[in-house]
Parts: C-alpha cells; structure tokens; sequence
C-alpha cells in the first residue's frame, strides 16, 4: 500500500508534493510591532520546507492594526509588509514547498493599546477588556480589510490564502450565538451570523483566484454553543462560495475545560467532510506518522495539519517517510546525513 501522507494533492491550480501541512502558528517575533517579517520568520518557516514539509501557512497575520492578538504579530495590513512576505514566500519556494497565509482579525480578544471590536460588547473572560460592538459600517470596513490583505497575500506571491474563523477571534465571534447577541442583519439567525464571512469570503475571491481555505472552530464545548452539527450548514455554506478545504480545530470562543487526546479534532474533519462533502484538514495532537496515515487512508481528513509537533521537530517528514517506508528524497545539500 502506498502512503497515502505522501501523495500529492491539487487544489485548483495549486499541487501539494505531500498531505503534511505546517499549521499556522503565533510567533510573537515582531518586536518592533510594525508587523514585518523578521530574520526569525525567515529562519522558522523556511526551515520546515527544508525538512520538507509540503505545505506551509504563515500565522496569523492581521489584516487591521487593531486586530492582532498581540503587539508582536504579524500584520498585512499595510503596503509596506508585502516587501518582507515577498522575500519569505521566495524562501519557502526554494525549498519545495507552497506557501500559505492565514488572514485574522482577533477582535475582543486582541490585546493591542485603544479601543477593541467584536460582534456584540461582551468581554472573553472577566478582567478582560470589554470590546466596542461593532457598526455596520466598521463592519463594512473590516470586509474591505479582508479584501486589501487578500490583494496583498497575492502580491506576495502565496500560493494559498487561509481565512481565520477560529479559536474566538472576530470571524468565530459573530460566527457563534454565544458571543454574537446582535439583531440586525449581522445576527439573530444562523444565516445572519454567516453574513460577515460570508462577504469575506466573497471579498477574498474577487482579489486572489487561488485555492481558499477556512480555519474553524467546530465545537464551542458549551451548552448553548455550536457543536459541528449546526457547522455542518456553515460548511456547505462555505462550499458553495468556492472555499477549498476547511481546516477543523475547535474551542476558544469562550473559557471552557477541553479534555484533549490524540486525534481529539479529527472526529469534525471526518464529520464535515462527509456530511457537506467538501475537503477538511484534521489537526490536534497529531504526532505519530502511523495516526496521520489512518486518517488519511480512511478517508476521514485530506491533509493533516502539525503544529507543535513541527516546533519540536522540522524534520517530521522524514521521520513519517522512514516508518511508513517510503523513499523521501532529502535536500542534496543533506544527503550524506539523511
């Protein structure tokens, strides 16, 4: 049998030399909190392309000033950041891999000096700052952020765009009624809830005709919250605009106890993808090469996404090549040592 962790995948116009994805992770490194590119990103991200990784995407980069996560994050959100994502997307690609950015906005849970938005004013969690519900036209303002970060993404040469809609930030707050109290046409119903992605995502396509993935959170692990039952419309929703895979993590909307386990996430990939037939990605403690190959060759997922794993380990791939036998040709400059 061949691994299936090794096959290429198509997206569009856009080929994967394997399933094994760098998912987007906060690096906290723009220490001038101009959210450029730093000698750190482009030591960090090209490092997994050398260990061949097939598909890397970018943290968060925050479409808005006020929309990081943090005063150290990374940030499309100017002209002048193009430059510097330019020379790291030209890094990857000399390495093998595609290259991806994840567009974000964290809304209430943004922790930047001045005023903070959300969908309705309700704080994360007590003691933090209670954010400014926003107006139809901040709103209108934030689609056309999307839309510029997404003309910016292009110019940068990214082979793939990843829309944030996970973990409680903006797009997962007027996404979920538990943080979404509105009762205008951005709320109230399920339908109205999706407006706001919904004009994201139409605004993201009419800049970037590549493939377009969106990350989610499937499960509010509340009562009162979304379960990936009810993400089960948003997902077939999301398939009908033209967004290519949906990447199925969970939680984060607000404080709840998560018992996580290996695989834990992969239960909503499996789910969506076989419910609103639209490619997933499963990521969450996925750390064993033999795992990886079951969800694939069960057709649960279609990629799998590593996050710490490939911090404690850029050459994952090789290590996933030589347990499930397969012959991974490593750069030329490494084998002697491969």
């Amino acid at each position: 049998m061949i691994a299936k962790l090794f096959e290429p995948i198509t997206f569009r116009n856009v080929t994967l030399k394997n399933r094994i994805v760098m998912s987007p992770m906060c690096m906290y490194s723009c220490f001038e909190q101009d959210g450029k590119i730093t000698n750190w990103h482009k030591t960090h991200y090209p490092s997994r392309a050398v260990g061949q990784v097939g598909l890397i995407i970018v943290e968060s980069s925050a479409v808005h000033p006020q929309g990081r996560i943090s005063m150290q994050d990374l940030g499309i959100w100017n002209d002048s950041h193009v430059e510097g994502l330019q020379e790291l997307v030209g890094l990857i690609h000399e390495q093998g891999a595609k290259a991806a950015i994840q567009l974000g906005h964290a809304g209430r849970k943004a922790i930047v000096e001045g005023p903070i938005y959300s969908a309705s004013p309700l704080p994360f969690k007590e003691g933090m700052e209670q954010p400014e519900e926003m107006s139809i036209e901040q709103i209108k303002k934030t689609v056309e952020d999307f839309q510029a970060a997404a003309r910016r993404s292009k110019e940068a040469g990214f082979d793939i765009i990843e829309i944030h809609g996970a973990h409680g930030y903006l797009i997962n707050q007027f996404l979920s009624p538990l943080t979404n109290e509105r009762t205008d046409e951005y709320g109230d119903s399920k339908e109205k809830r999706f407006r706001i992605l919904r004009e994201i995502i139409t605004a993201v396509k009419s800049e970037f005709d590549g493939p377009l993935f969106v990350r989610i959170s499937a499960n509010d692990y509340h009562p009162k919250g979304y379960t990936v039952e009810d993400y089960e419309d948003y997902a077939t929703w999301m398939k009908d605009l033209g967004v290519d895979l949906i990447d199925c993590s969970s939680g984060a909307v607000v404080p709840a106890k998560i018992n996580p386990y290996p695989g834990y996430q992969v239960q909503y990939a499996d789910y969506l993808r076989s419910k609103a037939n639209v490619a997933t990605g499963a990521v969450g403690m996925i750390t064993s090469p033999l795992h990886a190959e079951e969800i694939l060759q069960n057709e649960r997922a279609d990629l799998i996404f590593l996050a710490r794993e490939l911090l404690r380990d850029p050459y994952w791939p090789r290590r996933a090549a030589n347990e499930l036998n397969v012959e991974l040709a490593p750069p030329k400059q490494y084998t002697r040592g491969w």
